[in-house]
């Protein structure tokens, strides 16, 4: 289902509201406006299978442009707003889109992409007025009533940073049904799984620009609830709109979870969250003690899944579960999970391998990029794909992380890839050799740190170390910078030239031990 089924029969039902603000759409403005600019796009000449790139910070009209991509077959790529400008063009760029749509909410940082792609000819604003944005609102004002006839359903296509630095787009392939079909796996797994309903109340603190906030939005609006949509995460605000709004389900990751523990506990307290039905994380690792402190607070509500941007594979694991299989992510719902060696061969129960996952037909494609796509493939069975993650299966068919694929470094749900960073921080004159590693961090999950070795003649010191950090913060997004630096003599390579990153994360790990 879609807004549209929806708007037929409960009208004036609140779709979407801002925390903050109280902004809101009912699902007859969604469905309207949706389905207007759908309309619009077509007129411009977009047809099934191309891409409409969103720049944006948590707003109501993200939704307007999703649902409207979702029911003209287009893909849409929602663009991080903190990444440097740059890196937002070459994500518009490699997409190929052909329409770019930004909130004026963060004006200045869409000029700035809008000047580095002359090449897209069609950009709208909404919010609000942009230099060269064309207004979203008097497109989908001039679109008229009518609407297209035909309605095959789009996808997301989201762009997560690979190992060497530049992003890459993962392209699922669509459906070949209408939107309001049932057949999405994942809208599918929301209602079996998480039993969502109309009487749903689904908060949505995180970044609207991540997979899961849209994913879980969109799976929200097909089964008919209320989306209420947080402008920015803050522990506080987070339990007073559980509390005003009577929200019965919300999604955080972990660094959430530590930081509504960090209240004063009166304070923490204080706030009735008794509607809360479901408190779903994923997205990063959840220390066990945390964990625990959630559940004696919240009760056994808590639900762990673990998937990916690629969506190749998902598990899940209730709170009784989760006590009964301490540190698993749970058993996998969209198809067998396989735990391999490098050679592709399956191994035993309990032994540490790649995890694929086995599913009837290949889930994903790296957009522009078939040799990362023939990677994630097992050797032998192609429709066994892998995001490069390690773990083990126990009897009962569990999974056990144990370790992150090529050292990405995820921070407050975050991915960051150490990689992007090496290579600004190689260019300052001062640096000989760089490595980027992710270390843990009582309150983020990881902290990324900097260990440089600098030039002959360069005189080490704390002024150099902060010179090295802005000039990291200045080239890429702030959030990838390392939060601090170390000078060493020398970075353990091998004679191959290859770093080893193991043993620079190890000699930390052993002198916080000590």
């Amino acid at each position: 289902m879609f807004p549209g089924v929806h708007a037929a029969t409960t009208p004036d039902k609140i779709a979407v509201v801002m925390a903050g603000s109280g902004r809101s759409l009912t699902y007859r403005e969604l469905d309207d406006a949706s389905a207007a600019l759908a309309k619009a796009w077509h007129d411009l000449g977009l047809r099934p299978g191309d891409v409409v790139a969103m720049f944006s910070d948590n707003a109501l009209e993200c939704l307007t442009v999703y649902w409207a991509a979702l029911r003209s077959g287009l893909y849409i790529t929602a663009i991080n707003r903190h990444l440097a400008p740059a890196e937002s063009a070459y994500i518009v760029t490699d997409s190929g889109a052909k329409v770019l749509m930004a909130s004026a909410g963060i004006a200045a940082q869409a000029e700035a992409i809008r000047a580095l792609l002359p090449e897209v000819s069609h950009a709208f604003a909404f919010g609000g007025e942009i230099a060269g944005y064309g207004s979203m609102e008097e497109l989908i004002a001039a679109a008229g009533s009518e609407r297209l006839a035909d309605q095959p359903r789009g996808a997301d296509m989201l762009y997560s940073s690979g190992t060497t630095g530049r992003p890459k787009g993962i392209k699922p392939p669509l459906l070949g049904i209408q939107v309001d079909q049932p057949g999405d796996p994942i809208t599918g797994l929301a209602g079996m799984a998480f039993k969502l309903g109309p009487e749903d109340v689904y908060l949505s603190p995180a970044p609207v620009y991540h997979a899961a906030p849209l994913k879980w939005c969109s799976a929200v609006h097909a089964y008919g609830g209320t989306v209420v949509m947080m402008e920015k995460f803050g522990a506080a605000e987070l339990l007073s709109a559980v509390e005003r709004f009577g929200v019965t389900v919300t999604q955080v990751v972990p660094t959430m979870f530590v930081r509504m523990l960090q209240l004063p506990e009166d304070q923490r307290r204080s706030y009735d969250v008794s509607s809360l039905r479901l408190a779903i994380h994923a997205a990063a690792p959840c220390p066990p003690e945390v964990k625990d402190a959630m559940i004696d607070w919240l009760g056994p509500i808590l639900v762990e899944y673990y998937s990916s941007t690629e969506a190749n594979g998902l598990t899940l694991i209730t709170t009784p579960e989760w006590q009964a299989h301490r540190g698993s992510v749970g058993r996998s719902m969209l198809g067998p999970a396989h735990i391999c060696d490098d050679d592709g061969n399956e191994l035993e129960v309990g032994e540490v391998g790649t995890v694929y996952f086995e599913r009837e037909v290949r889930p994903f494609e790296y957009h522009n990029d078939p040799e990362k796509t023939k990677e994630a493939e097992h050797p032998v069975h192609s429709s066994w794909t892998t995001v490069g993650d390690l773990g083990r299966l126990d009897e009962d068919g569990y999974l056990y992380l144990t370790d992150r694929k090529a050292f990405m470094i995820i921070s407050g749900g975050v991915n960051i890839y150490p990689q992007e960073v090496e290579d600004v921080l190689i260019m300052h004159p001062a640096v000989h050799d760089v490595a980027v590693v992710g270390l843990p961090d009582p309150e983020m999950g990881e902290q990324v740190k900097a260990v440089v070795q600098v030039r002959p003649g360069v005189e080490t010191s704390d002024a150099l170390a902060a010179e090295l950090i802005e000039y990291v913060r200045e080239r890429v997004a702030h959030y990838k910078a390392p939060r601090t630096l170390d000078f060493v003599d020398d970075l353990p390579r091998t004679p191959t030239g290859k770093l080893l990153k193991r043993t620079i994360v190890d000699t930390y790990l052993s002198a916080a031990a000590r």
